[in-house]
Parts: C-alpha cells; sequence; structure tokens
C-alpha cells in the first residue's frame, strides 16, 4: 500500500560465529528478550526497540543490531548495557563527535559514532562481539510525525530476529484526542495463523495493539528455524467533527492539524511526463504502461489532460490540452499501450513542453478555479539536449513562475533524486522514488492518488499569539492528506491563541477560523490523556528541523549559513541525529580481554564493537568504525 502515509520499522539480530574462525552453531547466541514499543500521541511517534542477547558458549560471538528507520524519521537515542554497564549516545556537533571519537580510539577506548548522510538516515546497524557467558542490551530510540494521505495513517513494523525469542513483543499505543474512527492491524503478523498472537483494546480516544506471540507460534512451518519474519500493520483515522481540523495549546507550544472535509473536488489540468528512453526498457516500461492505463480510467470529465513521451525526442501525444472525456481516454489509452523504449534521455526539453502545454491551454481556455500539474516519470540522469542539472532546474524555474506545480517521480536506485527534489521543490511539488519492485506500478498509481483530488489552492495560514511558526503557506490540500502547523506561543499573558485560514475552493475564496485557550489544553494534560507532555513541543522542534533541512537546497551557500546554525541548535537541545550532527558512544578505558582458547589470534582479534550507519538499497557506506579492546 504505498499510497498510504507509514512509519516503517524493520528490526532484527545477525549472529555471528566465534572469534576464532569456526562456525558455531547460531544456538549460542540466544535473544531473549526483543521489545518493540511505538508510542503515538496526536500522529507524533516515538518508537524504542529493545533487544537483549546471551552468549552461551565458551567463545565469544558477534551479533549485529539492524533497524530500517522510516525515512523522516530522527533517532534520539541509543544506549548499549554490556555485561550490566550502561553506555549512553550522546549528540553532538558533527565535527565535536567525530573528535571525540578520534580521541577515544587514540587512547585505546571503545567509542561509536552513529550519523546521517544527506537528508535521510534510513538503515541503522551496530555489531558487538558479545564475550562468553555475558549479555547485551541496545535500545535505539527513533521519532517522527505520521503523515496522513488516502485518509489514513500508518505504522508499519517488519520483525525478523532470525530465531524465537522467549519474550518477543510488539505493542503500539495511539492516543488521539479528536477520537479515533477506526483501527486495523493488517500484515503477516496479523494473519489467521497468528491472529491470537494480536490483541486489539479500542476505546474513543486510545487504541492498545500488542502481538506477542507464542514459542510454538514462532516455531512455523515455513519459517525455516528462524522463527518469525513478518511484519504489523497498523492502520488508523481519527474523527473529525470540525471541518477546519484541530488546534491544540500544551506547555507553550502549538500544534493545528488542518483537514477540511465536505469540499468540492477542484478540476485538474494535468501533463504526464514520460520518459521512455532506451534505461526504461522491459519491466519498467511495461509497469509505467499499467500504471498509466489505471491512472487514465481515474481521470474526471471535468479534469485535461495531456501526455508527453521523450527519449532524445520530444513527443506529445496531442499538441494541446483536452478534456478527459470517452474518446479522448479511449485514444490515449491506445496511445499508452504503443510506448517503447528508446534513445537517450532529454530531460530539459520534455518538461519545458510540458509547462508550455499548460501556458497555452490556459491563454486559450482560462479555468478559473482549477489546478495545474506536470507528474515526470524518469529513471536517469539526461543525456541529450541540455544536460546541465543547475541550467535544467533554472530553465524549469523560469518556464513555470509558480504559476504550477511539478511532481518528479525517479524510477529505480540509479535516479539523481537529490536534482529530482530540488527541482521539484523549487517549484511547489515533491520528488518521489519508485522502486524496482513487483509492485511499482502500484507506486506509480499510489502516488498519482495523493494528488488526484485537489480541494484547496493558495492556502495560507495565519496564527494570531504564535511564534517561531513551521511553513504555513501551502499551494494545494489534497484530499484524504492533512496540513500540519505548529509554533511556539512566547507571550506568557496571551490568553487565546487564534487561527486564520484562508484558501481558494473550486468557484470561491474560503476562510476558516478556530481558536483555543491555553488553560483549555493545560487542562487536558491533568488528566492524564495525552501519553507524553512534551510532544508538542517536540514535534515542533521535528518538523521545524525537517523543513529547514527541506528547503536548504533551495538556499545559496551564504543564505544556509543561518539556516544551518538554526537546524544544528534544535538538533543539539532535542538530540535528534540529523545531517549536522552525530550520536558518539564512548566506553571507558578498560582491560583487554585475552581468551584463553587461543592467545595468540586473539592477541590480535579482541572484542570489538561496531558501528555503521548505510544508505538502505543503495548500500553506500557511510561509517563503518571499529575499534578493539
Amino acid at each position: 500500500m504505498m499510497s498510504v502515509a507509514r512509519g516503517v520499522l524493520l528490526f532484527g539480530l545477525l549472529l555471528g560465529s566465534s572469534s576464532t574462525g569456526q562456525t558455531k552453531p547460531t544456538s549460542d547466541l540466544d535473544i531473549y528478550y526483543f521489545h518493540v514499543k511505538s508510542e503515538v500521541s496526536s500522529r507524533y511517534a516515538v518508537t524504542v526497540i529493545t533487544s537483549r542477547v546471551v552468549n552461551r558458549a565458551d567463545g565469544p560471538r558477534e551479533v549485529d543490531f539492524h533497524v530500517e528507520l522510516p525515512k523522516h524519521a530522527f533517532i534520539s537515542k541509543f544506549i548499549m548495557t554490556i555485561d550490566g554497564k550502561v553506555y549512553n549516545g550522546e549528540v553532538k556537533k558533527k565535527e565535536e563527535a567525530q573528535e571525540q571519537y578520534s580521541r577515544a580510539v587514540s587512547r585505546g577506548q571503545s567509542a561509536g559514532l552513529v550519523s546521517a548522510v544527506g537528508r535521510t538516515l534510513e538503515e541503522f546497524k551496530t555489531s558487538v562481539t558479545v564475550a562468553a557467558q555475558s549479555k547485551v542490551s541496545f535500545e535505539l530510540t527513533y521519532e517522527e510525525l505520521l503523515n496522513r494521505r488516502l485518509g489514513k495513517y500508518e505504522l508499519l513494523i517488519k520483525a525478523k530476529p532470525t530465531q524465537v525469542v522467549k519474550d518477543f513483543q510488539v505493542s503500539v499505543r495511539i492516543f488521539e484526542r479528536q477520537g479515533i474512527r477506526f483501527l486495523e492491524t493488517q500484515g503477516g503478523l496479523a494473519s489467521n495463523d497468528l491472529a491470537s498472537a494480536v490483541t486489539t483494546n479500542l476505546t474513543d480516544k486510545e487504541a492498545l495493539v500488542r502481538f506477542s506471540p507464542s514459542l510454538e507460534q514462532q516455531q512455523c512451518p515455513d519459517c525455516g528455524g528462524e522463527g518469525l519474519s513478518g511484519e504489523l500493520l497498523v492502520v488508523y483515522d481519527v474523527n473529525r467533527p470540525k471541518s477546519q481540523g484541530d488546534l491544540q495549546v500544551v506547555n507553550g507550544y502549538f500544534v493545528h492539524y488542518f483537514a477540511p472535509s465536505n469540499l468540492s473536488r477542484i478540476p485538474k489540468n494535468v501533463v504526464f511526463v514520460i520518459d521512455h528512453s532506451g534505461s526504461m526498457s522491459g519491466k519498467k516500461m511495461e509497469q509505467t504502461r499499467e500504471a498509466m492505463l489505471k491512472i487514465l480510467d481515474d481521470l474526471h470529465e471535468e479534469d485535461h489532460f495531456g501526455l508527453i513521451v521523450f527519449d532524445h525526442a520530444v513527443t506529445a501525444w496531442k499538441d494541446r490540452l483536452v478534456p478527459a472525456n470517452g474518446d479522448n481516454l479511449a485514444s490515449a489509452r491506445t496511445s499508452v499501450m504503443s510506448i517503447s523504449s528508446r534513445g537517450m534521455t532529454n530531460i530539459n526539453g520534455a518538461v519545458l513542453e510540458g509547462v508550455q502545454m499548460l501556458a497555452r491551454f490556459e491563454e486559450s481556455d482560462p479555468q478559473k478555479g482549477s489546478a495545474s500539474i506536470v507528474i515526470l516519470l524518469t529513471d536517469g540522469d539526461p543525456t541529450s539536449g541540455v544536460t546541465s542539472l543547475p541550467r535544467i532546474q533554472a530553465n524549469v524555474r523560469e518556464a513555470i513562475r509558480k504559476r504550477y506545480t511539478l511532481y518528479c517521480l525517479g524510477f529505480g536506485a540509479d535516479v539523481n533524486h537529490n536534482f529530482l527534489g530540488k527541482m521539484a521543490l523549487e517549484n511547489g511539488g515533491l520528488a518521489r522514488r519508485i522502486y524496482e519492485d513487483s509492485d511499482a506500478a502500484l507506486q506509480l498509481k499510489g502516488f498519482y492518488e495523493e494528488v488526484a483530488t485537489p480541494l484547496l489552492l493558495d492556502v495560507k495560514m495565519n496564527y494570531l499569539g504564535g511564534s517561531n511558526i513551521t511553513q504555513t503557506s501551502f499551494g494545494q490540500y489534497y484530499d484524504g492528506s492533512e496540513i500540519v502547523v505548529a509554533g511556539q506561543i512566547l507571550d506568557n499573558g496571551l490568553d487565546t491563541l487564534i487561527a486564520e485560514v484562508k484558501a481558494k475552493t473550486k468557484d470561491q475564496e474560503v476562510a476558516f477560523h478556530e481558536e483555543v485557550r491555553e488553560s483549555e489544553g493545560d487542562a487536558s494534560m491533568t488528566l492524564d490523556l495525552y501519553i507524553f507532555e512534551t510532544y508538542v513541543q517536540r514535534l515542533w522542534a521535528y518538523l521545524t528541523v525537517r523543513q529547514l533541512l527541506e528547503r536548504q537546497v533551495l538556499l545559496t551557500e551564504e543564505q544556509q549559513k543561518p539556516v544551518r546554525e538554526q537546524v544544528l541548535a534544535l538538533s543539539l537541545k532535542y538530540s535528534f541525529v540529523t545531517p549536522l550532527t552525530s550520536m558518539v558512544v564512548t566506553k571507558p578505558e578498560g582491560r583487554m580481554h585475552r581468551w584463553p582458547t587461543n592467545p595468540t589470534r586473539n592477541a590480535l582479534q579482541l572484542n570489538a564493537i561496531t558501528w555503521q550507519v548505510i544508505c538502505h538499497r543503495c548500500h553506500y557506506l557511510i561509517c563503518n568504525i571499529v575499534h578493539h579492546y
């Protein structure tokens, strides 16, 4: 279900061999405790993964702790406990963390470094060699905001512990002040065979989901002796009795969840710009055709659309946008079925032709109250026409001039996602990576569904009494989505926060108004309705950092300096691992361990701790730090 917002967690332990190089049964390493605890308070999720392992062998064994993070999550805590001693990770400025790590290494200490690359941290992996008859515990915490797409929030937990675990539990607790409209559990871990391991308790505002399989249930016929491997998916939405959303104030911070309903859809003018160069051959082209046929079926009669395919040449199905009526859709389907891959890649010419097609349409048949969109699908770098990436971005920006929205879909692992992301952000849209999996057609179709039904245009949000507010201007609001704005209230004497929203519908300008007394928000806290008291403050910090990181790619080097300073200050204050910070873990000096089984070999192969952070799917190694003690 690629079209629905989801927080993703994959966790597992990889059990290695002895330090003597002799392979021993992995049963020597006993994962006796494996818990995942996720607490969601008004969409803000804090997830803690705890794993405890004992080495029952007569020699050392290596254990890998592996977590796949949601794309926009920030690690905020990491703790290792070795032989009962606790070692906490500390978030520092990246350069300072590196210096501390280097000093520790030079002194013969064990140290680890957790850092992010670019704007994502998608995979966390740490290894530790566990001494004979010793225990190790891992605890990792990360935070994220669940986004609403197609009317749903999703929290997806994938589990592969690699063996049967005595104490294996996944728990999810959700509190929503607006009330929970529906909640479902799905996935392999919620299948009929494991249904008895899943319990769900749902009240008006709170949900508790627990997955706790017995030892017998973990020894499934298809598990191959490695225990359970699957996913638990929690899907839910909230009640929306007020058309303008929900405004909350807690301890001097506010958050506004804006998702108006009962609005008429706005017609859209959409141009699909499809790469059919040689690199799109085979499965990618087949899946693109399949997705486009389904997308054409979803167009409404009041929509207008165009279709452009490109390799080194740019070819338009028709030279203008046409109504999405039966005859035009039938002709477009025939054209889509005939698309084949060939040639090179002229992204610049293709996107500019799409923009010009929209401009010609608006000049000849101006559609008031309509949304104009360009959707680009490509799998590679430009190799024909203008090939300079900055020049292409400038050309597209100058052509669009903030009149239309550009969405970029990058097909496959080799696509230049940074290039597409910046070009989309500069033109009011976003970029999405489409993975070369069997469900790629569903990924394409799912993305289109997210932008298929615009309800509001030019959304402007204002908060009387608020300051240090996150993004307040949005080009479109789509059906099934949600706009989230957070900020601070610096005036301690302010009694009431007022939210004013102005936007355009198909026929008119509209306004929404809501106000909340700060005492009302604080009063709800005394009733223990929130899972953790500081969630609004941390949500504000999280959203501020994320948006600043996203927007800094649009700034010059000089303009980026104050933005980086702000990101760094917030990251350090709230212990977020971001591209500007790292988490360093240092173990105080201790004795060297020499194993009696092979003193000569173990003089070189001493107990080691390894931290790795790698980019998931592309397998790009960020750091692989090993130190002996």
